[in-house]
């Protein structure tokens, strides 16, 4: 048996079964397991620079790729359209043949892209990832990651590279769509029920990407990061923590983009020390598409692809994605020279072989019993969840009582529905839906599932007898500057007694599309005319709702608060919903008519501008508007707004007057449905550390918890709060929480109830406050709740917890 030295950093624990099938090994034969093999690969450009690193893999038999094995099938469902059941069935055959043909008939692991559902053809289309977090329901995120799984399971996939846990700084980034928002905590609750949904259903989830691939410069994708070690450790790295370390995810993958000119897949201190030593992280790093590769080609801090190899694999990166461009022959010829140790090889190895072993490949059943002859993979359940979340997701920005439709006093007769995104399918769903992401290249090849767009679902939810006459009218492209459909969209909104304007983005990539992958943007002003189509609809004195269907927040004020800029009208009711999937259509129509109340929060705080960001509600008094600045970079919605059509009256009881640095606290609020009409309110609890040795958030959130309530009926919520949620890096660079006052209160959103010094020119936001004129800390007002940590400082460590705790008191 080879034995491997204890040097080596980060060496894993392998059964023996693991142990001695590697030393059976050939070095051929261990580095097929580190690489995938892109069977579709040709046409459809869905990755970066797919058509420069494609080469000619195409040209060479099956049975000649996998003469070694095979580590990975890269999208076999997922690259174009296939029948399910008849792809299932070669999968089954392909499998038994490299088992039976190989000399260790080592199965392949087989992966897909599975972020908004299984992107293959005919599966259910889920909310995109923005839409998670605005509906601020992680047991919900739980449930729709298990049926995901579950599809994959079905047909054979083992592996889903899904979710992603980048932390939104700048909303011109194109992949905001990918993302779950820009709070942490919110995006560590949410990705890691995600991943313990797919995972129990026996697919292993990866996570994306790791690390601080948001943080890009301009918002540009793949474009340098300059965030510091202390900015990554306290906003970037602690929802990748969570998902380790609460969610025992299972595979992550490395990003593409360099962090103070280190690439990250060669970034040995994160792939190596943080996330294996410091964590404990015992599964598996893949590449991002071509990212080893890209060490050569793009970051040029490898000559070749042989170092490039070198470079990844020493840091940590254990499979090459999608493809052996660099882990085959070229590391091949390195180890063989000496340059590279083999037990550098070996550790990926193992770690391989012991992903397939959890996955059930190594058994020697495997794969002989019988394919799925009949699958579903939009089954009613799958439905269900998608409109639940999708009817959770939606944000209602602002409302002057012309939402709901049928609360009017006299009912609309005429309603027109007007816009690019009104009966457009496609602007339901995100990036990286199988729809945008593969049928666009094959125009004329049906969904293969049920979506009704914005105005079916309209007619459906408003039409028949006794409803009102719909009329529809484009208006205008997503993208363009034709405005010659205005004159119908005009005729038909002055035909009615209310207009309902349906704007937004085309998900797609790589410059096919206004968001999404590659789809970066120096403006957040709605993309073509669809500013222009809104307002020539305002100017008709009809009220308007104006629904935003989109992939990233847009800078809408004009839209919001600031008439002046549209002739002195506003929309009557904003909707905002992020890609809401499958079930998108049905849930707005819902909201729009009354049978849906909304309840959706912003996971991203909407801007005031382009020049505005990056913006974070995560910032320090010097991070926000004040008098020693002419730019004002205070969003128009903070994150975790959101109206109803009931109001709610929330108060925060009491909470521990003192807590042991180290320990948890209770806060317990009381919410109380005050309107007359049944909802769903998100109690979001807030805090901030008054005084502490860097500078922090003016707010931070802590936890939050979503409740449904009758009209008149309260409910109590007790929040039991970990002291590590006011954990930060302090100056020797080490995760504490310090002693000291913090305060705690429950608001509807992040600019609730927020106060601020008045000293040395810094300026008030949002209420008056009572601070002396030396400049003294203001004294919390009575919504707040002052708590002491005691003690010494504690540092923080994997054993501490990193959840809020949230319960309803009966």
């Amino acid at each position: 048996m080879t034995e491997l030295p204890l040097a080596l950093r980060a060496m894993p624990e392998v059964s023996e079964r693991v142990r001695d099938l590697h030393a059976q090994m050939t070095l051929e034969e261990k580095l097929a397991q580190l690489v995938g093999y892109w069977l579709d690969q040709g046409g459809n450009v869905v990755a970066p620079m797919q058509g420069e690193m494609a080469g000619d893999q195409g040209s060479t038999a099956l049975p000649e790729i996998t003469r070694n094995g095979l580590g990975h099938y890269t999208r076999v469902y997922g690259t174009r359209p296939v029948d399910p059941v008849e792809r299932a069935a070669w999968l089954w055959d392909e499998q038994r043949r490299i088992k039976r043909e190989t000399r260790l008939g080592i199965p392949a692991l087989v992966h897909e892209e599975c972020l908004t559902g299984l992107a293959a053809w005919k599966a259910a289309t889920f909310p995109t990832p923005l839409a998670w977090g605005a509906s601020f329901d992680p047991e919900l995120v739980t449930e729709m990651g298990r049926l995901i799984g579950e599809s994959m399971r079905e047909l054979g996939i083992h592996q889903g590279l899904a979710p992603v846990l980048d932390v939104i700084r700048d909303p011109r980034w194109g992949r905001v769509d990918e993302c779950i928002g820009e709070d942490p905590y919110l995006v560590g609750t949410v990705g890691t029920s995600y991943v313990r949904g797919m995972q129990d259903a026996g697919v292993h989830a990866t996570l994306k990407h790791f690390v601080a691939y948001s943080a890009s410069k301009a918002g540009r994708n793949h474009a340098p990061v300059s965030a510091g070690p202390r900015e990554i450790a306290d906003v970037f790295l602690p929802p990748f923590e969570m998902a380790v370390l609460d969610g025992d995810v299972r595979s992550v993958m490395a990003s593409y983009n360099d962090v103070d000119g280190v690439p990250m897949h060669s970034s040995e201190e994160y792939l190596t020390g943080v996330l294996r030593e410091k964590w404990g992280f015992d599964g598996v790093v893949v590449a991002d598409y071509f990212g080893v590769a890209f060490l050569n080609v793009m970051h040029a801090i490898a000559a070749d692809r042989g170092a490039a190899a070198a470079a990844a694999l020493q840091a940590g990166v254990d499979i090459e994605l999608p493809t052996g461009d660099a882990y085959l022959e070229p590391l091949a010829a390195l180890v063989k020279d000496g340059a590279v140790p083999i037990e550098v090889v070996d550790r990926a190895v193992l770690r391989a072989l012991r992903q397939k072993e959890q996955l059930g490949l190594l058994e020697p059943d495997v794969y002989e019993d019988a394919p799925p002859a009949v699958v579903d993979l939009d089954s009613p359940a799958h439905r269900d969840v998608a409109r639940r979340l999708a009817e959770e997701s939606v944000v209602l920005l602002a409302n002057d009582g012309v939402l709901p439709l049928g609360s009017w006093h006299d009912a609309p007769s005429r309603v027109a529905v007007i816009g690019p995104n009104a009966d457009r399918p496609e602007a339901l769903m995100g990036c990286y839906s199988f729809a945008n992401h593969v049928l666009a290249h094959h125009p004329g090849v049906p969904a293969g599932f049920e979506i009704p767009s914005v105005a079916e679902a309209l007619t459906a939810e408003l039409g028949g007898q006794g409803g009102p006459e719909l009329v529809f009218a484009r208006g205008c492209d997503v993208e363009g500057d034709d405005t010659s459909g205005f004159a119908d969209a005009v005729a038909a909104a002055e035909s009615a007694d209310v207009a309902i304007v349906v704007v937004g983005d085309q998900a797609g990539l790589f410059g096919r599309g206004t968001v999404g992958e590659g789809n970066d943007s120096e403006s957040l002003d709605l993309p073509g005319v669809q500013r222009e189509l809104v307002e020539a609809v305002l100017a008709t004195g009809k009220p308007v709702v104006m629904v935003l269907l989109t992939g990233r927040p847009y800078a809408i004020g004009w839209a919001l608060d600031d008439a002046s800029a549209t002739a002195g009208r506003t929309p009557g009711a904003v909707l905002q919903s992020f890609f809401p999937g499958e079930e998108g259509g049905t849930a707005l129509a819902g909201v729009v008519s009354g049978r849906v109340n909304p309840s959706g929060r912003l996971p991203v705080s909407l801007p005031r501008s382009a020049g505005a960001q990056p913006y974070s509600y995560l910032h320090p008094v010097l991070g926000g508007a004040s008098e020693v600045t002419s730019t004002d970079s205070t969003p128009v919605r903070a994150f975790g707004f959101g109206l109803s059509y009931t109001t709610f009256a929330r108060e925060l009881v009491s909470a521990d007057p003192t807590v042991e640095a180290g320990g948890t606290f209770s806060a317990v609020v009381t919410v109380t449905n005050t309107g007359n009409v049944a909802g769903s309110d998100v109690v979001q609890l807030y805090g901030h550390d008054v005084v502490s040795s860097v500078a922090r958030p003016t707010a931070q959130l802590l936890g939050y918890h979503r409740v449904t309530l009758e009209p008149g009926e309260s409910a109590t919520v007790a929040f039991d709060v970990p002291t590590t949620r006011f954990a930060f890096t302090d100056r020797t660079m080490t995760r504490v929480v310090e002693p000291g006052d913090v305060e705690v209160w429950v608001g509807a959103h992040a600019a609730d109830s927020v106060v601020r010094v008045v000293a040395e020119g810094i300026a008030d936001l949002n209420e008056p406050n009572d601070a002396p004129e030396s400049g003294a800390a203001a004294a919390a007002p009575a919504a707040r709740r002052v708590v002491t940590i005691t003690g010494t400082a504690h540092e923080v460590t994997t054993a501490d917890a990193r959840w809020v705790g949230a319960t309803v008191v009966p």
